[in-house]
């Protein structure tokens, strides 16, 4: 069990951002060991051919990423410095990491990966842990030569296994950030935690979270704490206090669940014969912030169609909006929440 205790500073300073490199890593494990990862199963389908058509285009990246996941090297998921980061950046971050850093991390991965091993999924066999030993011992051996290898297997695998789903995958964790940043203005940190995630709670300025193999406290000074949503790491999270790097948790995007697969909404028949029923859909829809794209995507209907839907009910005070970089969410009001549990009683 880890914990983390907070001053008000710290409580103030906490931001969000989410991270493409954070999403390849997380999405590594998936493909790994899929059964523990049921939601995911409609991507591994599509991508997992992909990836063992490449043959060994992937070892290293595979490598530094072990399942069962006790340890993954802090500097293959560096905290990202931007709320929205581009891979680009995150690649061109990661070839700058100091040699020793890379040293020191490998060398606590190489303490763990025996234990991983013996409780590895069917699949992971001698032959992959010495082409993985190879891998790991080269990179330790010339660091800069390793970040600049990693850095494109990982810009490889983003363009064959990731790129196309990103804007459902990006519009996801949008909308989790700006749910996430109202529910902190709304109640604090106590409503902020409350779902996070089940292994995540908050008590007393301190944060608790369940590990199965970690114990240990980091006690914030004035850092802050980086909250990343992602889709790939459910049903965990990954936590990351060990200097340098800024404390980051990286935590299940809310709506997760719906992320591969179109969704089936409960009818309200009464409030469609008053506003339509492409609208009522479209508001039984928002039960998390989301894009146009991402509703025209759910509902069937066109971008153009949703657009103007969702303008209108925005001047009768019925949706609200958000902007967050270039993408602008939407979201429900209290109004139309109140409307709606009315036809639903």
């Amino acid at each position: 069990m880890l914990t983390i205790g907070f001053s008000a500073y710290d409580l103030a300073v906490m931001r969000f951002a989410f991270s493409p490199m954070q999403e390849i890593v997380a999405s590594v494990r998936v493909l790994k060991d899929p059964a523990a990862h049921a939601l995911h199963v409609p991507w591994v389908k599509q991508v997992a051919p992909r990836v063992a058509a490449a043959a060994g285009a992937f070892d290293l990246l595979f490598a530094l990423v072990p399942v069962p996941s006790w340890y993954i090297p802090d500097f293959v998921t560096p905290p990202p410095t931007t709320p929205v980061p581009d891979l680009q950046t995150e690649l061109a971050d990661l070839r700058r990491i100091a040699p020793q850093r890379v040293r020191t991390d490998l060398d606590r991965l190489a303490t763990l990966r025996d234990p991983a091993r013996r409780s590895a999924p069917a699949g992971w066999d001698d032959a992959q842990a010495r082409i993985d030993d190879a891998e790991l011992h080269a990179m330790w051996t010339d660091p800069a030569a390793g970040l600049d290898r990693l850095a494109r297997q990982m810009n490889d695998y983003w363009r064959l296994a990731v790129s196309e789903y990103w804007p459902r995958l990006r519009s996801l964790l949008e909308a989790d950030v700006v749910h996430r940043a109202r529910r902190l203005a709304d109640g604090g940190p106590t409503s902020l935690f409350a779902d996070l995630a089940p292994s995540v709670s908050w008590q007393d300025d301190q944060l608790t979270i369940v590990h199965p193999r970690f114990v240990g406290h980091r006690q914030l000074d004035g850092e802050g704490l980086l909250l990343v949503p992602s889709a790939f790491v459910w049903p965990t999270v990954f936590s990351s206090t060990m200097p340098p790097w800024q404390p980051t948790l990286t935590y299940p995007a809310r709506g997760v669940a719906t992320l591969w697969e179109k969704q089936t909404t409960a009818a309200a028949p009464a409030l469609e014969r008053v506003i339509g029923r492409s609208r009522t859909r479209l508001l039984l829809e928002l039960d998390a912030p989301a894009s146009t794209t991402e509703l025209a995507y759910r509902t069937g209907l066109t971008p153009g169609a949703v657009s103007q839907h969702l303008g209108l009910m925005r001047s009768a005070g019925l949706v609200g909006a958000s902007r967050s970089g270039r993408l602008v969410l939407y979201f429900r009001t209290d109004a139309s929440d109140m409307l709606l549990n009315q036809v639903r009683d």
